[in-house]
């Protein structure tokens, strides 16, 4: 599972690019004429030992029943093993200190009006459905006449499973909901959906003939020597093996914001330029993919 995956983290520009093609795409299917389509912004934030980690990213969309509404509330499983929450008798594992609280619910099993109504009379404030295996970030607006009342967006499968991981781990995840962007469908339907498509394939394919020839060995040249760098930089921070006594070792001392493991004798840990310290076979990965401490951001190679 990836560092939320899970890491403080600002919206990728990938998962930006990747909403607004799915929203392009929904927007070309016949069902989605005359409708608009309301984005919306999730500010996830859990606590690993001591700090507090938090997520901004427009990584959902509203149903085409939901009231266009700011929830907040922690995040909350369906109990048992079935997270559809398709079972009127559903119960959800609400923890004690949530004045308010969110149902993560699978898409499956049942129609959304269903399952959004089990979980607002059970009490939640707001619903977020997350899609199924295999469709990647792919999200559409629900169709959910009946349940006006609560608030429900569907977010991708990865974003969902992310989050069902967290929770399932004990971690305690709270999400504010805010509205994002209205997107409309264009006048002409079917004719500009095509001319779009043709025109940005065209147009794709001109810029790409002209571009890549051109950045393809310099940009491979850059990456292959930032790699290098990178696996230099590693190389010369510093390793500890733990051993009893350490103050690493106390019960109320932080595990690694990584696995989310305690640390135990013997372990062996990388320490950073910025005195963050991880185990090992947990970080070496982390920095070769994102060069950066996961806790405050410093970037190895500048340091």
């Amino acid at each position: 599972m990836s560092l939320l995956r899970i890491t403080p983290s600002a919206p990728s520009s990938v998962s930006s690019r990747l909403l607004r093609l799915s929203i392009f795409l929904l927007l070309s299917l016949p069902d989605s004429k005359g409708k608009a389509i309301w984005t919306a912004h999730l500010n996830i934030t859990f606590q690993v030992g001591n700090r507090i980690i938090s997520e901004l990213g427009e990584s959902g969309v509203f149903g085409n029943h939901s009231p266009l509404e700011r929830v907040s509330g922690a995040v909350v499983l369906p109990e048992g093993w079935n997270q559809n929450a398709c079972n009127p008798m559903t119960n959800f594992s609400r923890p004690e200190q949530a004045d308010s609280w969110l149902a993560l619910i699978e898409r499956g099993g049942c129609t959304f009006t269903h399952k959004i109504n089990v979980a607002a009379e059970k009490g939640a404030n707001g619903v977020i459905i997350y899609n199924y295996p295999g469709t990647g970030n792919k999200v559409f607006p629900m169709s959910h006449q009946g349940t006006e009342n609560i608030v429900a967006v569907m977010i991708g499968n990865l974003k969902g499973m992310e989050l069902l991981h967290l929770i399932q781990k004990g971690v305690y995840v709270t999400i504010i909901i805010e509205v994002g962007r209205m997107h409309m469908p264009w006048l002409s339907h079917y004719v500009m959906s095509l001319f779009t498509f043709l025109a940005a394939t065209v147009a794709y394919l001109f810029l790409y003939c002209a571009w890549r020839p051109r950045v393809h060995n310099a940009s491979t040249r850059r990456r292959r020597q930032i790699k290098a760098d990178v696996k230099k930089a590693i190389g010369q921070l510093q390793l500890r093996v733990l051993k009893e006594g350490d103050k690493e070792l106390e019960p109320n001392e932080d595990s690694c914001v990584v696995c989310f493991d305690i640390y135990k004798p013997q372990d062996v840990v990388r320490i950073l330029t910025c005195k963050h310290f991880f185990h090992k076979a947990c970080i070496d990965p982390w920095l070769l993919a994102h060069r950066t401490c996961p806790m405050c951001k410093c970037d190895i190679l500048k340091t």
